[in-house]
């Protein structure tokens, strides 16, 4: 079996070389494409979010919130309250923040695995601007429209997360010790973290914040990695006809349940690049309104197999597994059409009908406004705060260097 994956996969990677040998331009820009995507919006986006996690996690500010939050958290998601962070911050910054927040907090030993496991099944969530700024705005013309995709998107997000609390609960010691101590008081456990304090806490500030941006800009270069790769992927199974033959495979299947065969192409486009296959979906004319928003509320739950790769990455050196997190992405696929095919007449439909001035959209009027100031901001400023990062990144990697070698 181990052979056969292995020459699986040496075909796979064969199939690719040659494809970048006989389309050498395009594979160029598909680079680019990623690499563009990476340093204007992604990196300048993440950053922030997970030096804060990081600083979070040092201070020993995650298990003050861990106790505060834990009433809530255990009973709705069978999670200790330093699941929070991850949720809060997964939910607002974007995937695999989600992912990354859950692993540091495992490596700290605040949660489980099965906990982990759990945590990074439904927070990794598509990012606010995304959503209202690329997709409602920039794919659609329609701001309203983003309100319905974000609350379908992180309510089934969080639907998920009440879904896998049952996830291996009779399993989970650590949960039932949790309870079992859950007694105290909050005073009482204030008063034992703050007398208990953690190793980490013990280094100085500068010792923290480089700790910081390294641990941060070292992740966030693996992403970068990943969305340049699939960025290409996705190219040449476009130039090589494969993406056309898949395509060819799923009309049948979206014309038996009676919807439009030219959104294939969309979604296959989509399963690997969200961005690429949301643009695709929301410019099919042959397809409604209503069935555009349903086939980009299915990939933005999904996520992408760029995302997935980059999450299956963050996990590989610890003992969370995969599967849970597919799981979760199946799960969010189904709560998203649901929360759709339900909320669709109340905050659209109703609110096109009342406001009709809504569309077409002009940005400088519209409630979402400031929305598309902040991603122009990002893309304006994103590739200075991206340079200045990884300098920062590499004198810090030669300061050690040089402090070992002495």
């Amino acid at each position: 079996m181990f052979k056969f994956a292995t020459f699986y996969y040496a075909l796979i990677v064969l199939f690719f070389a040659i494809a970048m040998i006989l389309f050498p331009d395009q594979t160029y820009e598909a680079s680019i494409r990623g690499l563009t995507l990476w340093t204007e919006i992604v990196f300048p986006s993440l950053l922030p979010f997970f030096i804060i996690a990081e600083l979070l996690l040092a201070f020993g500010v995650v298990r003050l919130i861990g106790i505060l939050l834990e009433p809530l958290m255990r009973p709705l998601f069978n999670l200790p309250g330093a699941g929070g962070v991850a949720i809060a911050m997964g939910l607002v910054s974007g995937y695999p923040s989600g992912a990354k927040i859950a692993t540091r907090l495992y490596e700290e030993k605040a949660i489980s695995t099965i906990e982990a496991e759990r945590l990074i099944a439904f927070t990794n969530a598509s990012n606010p601007l995304f959503i209202f700024g690329a997709v409602a705005v920039g794919f659609f013309h329609n701001p309203t429209l983003g309100w319905l995709i974000a609350i379908s998107h992180y309510g089934a997000s969080l639907l998920v997360g009440v879904c896998m609390r049952f996830y291996l609960r009779h399993s989970d010691t650590k949960s039932e010790k949790s309870n079992q101590q859950s007694s105290s008081t909050l005073g009482e456990k204030i008063k034992h973290m703050l007398s208990t304090p953690q190793p980490q806490q013990q280094k100085p500030l500068g010792q923290h914040l480089g700790d910081a941006v390294y641990s941060s800009v070292k992740t966030l270069v693996m992403i970068g990695g990943f969305i340049i790769l699939f960025s290409v992927i996705n190219k040449l199974l476009f130039l090589s006809g494969v993406s056309e033959w898949l395509s060819s495979i799923l009309e049948k299947g979206l014309e038996f349940i009676s919807q439009p065969g030219e959104l294939a192409l969309p979604i296959i486009s989509g399963l690997f690049e969200i961005t690429l296959g949301a643009q695709m979906v929301a410019q099919t004319d042959e397809a409604t309104l209503f069935v555009q928003v349903i086939f980009v509320s299915l990939l933005l739950a999904f996520n992408g197999l760029s995302i997935h790769s980059q999450v299956a990455s963050i996990i590989a050196n610890t003992e969370i597994r995969y599967k849970p997190y597919l799981i979760g992405r199946l799960l969010h696929m189904v709560w998203a059409v649901i929360l759709v095919l339900l909320l669709y007449q109340p905050i659209y439909l109703d609110r096109q009908t009342s406001n009709p001035q809504d569309v077409p959209v002009d940005t400088s009027k519209t409630a979402n406004h400031w929305v598309i100031n902040l991603l122009n901001d990002i893309q304006t400023f994103g590739p200075l705060v991206t340079s200045l990062a990884i300098l920062v990144t590499v004198w810090l990697m030669i300061k050690n260097m040089t402090q070992r070698t002495t």
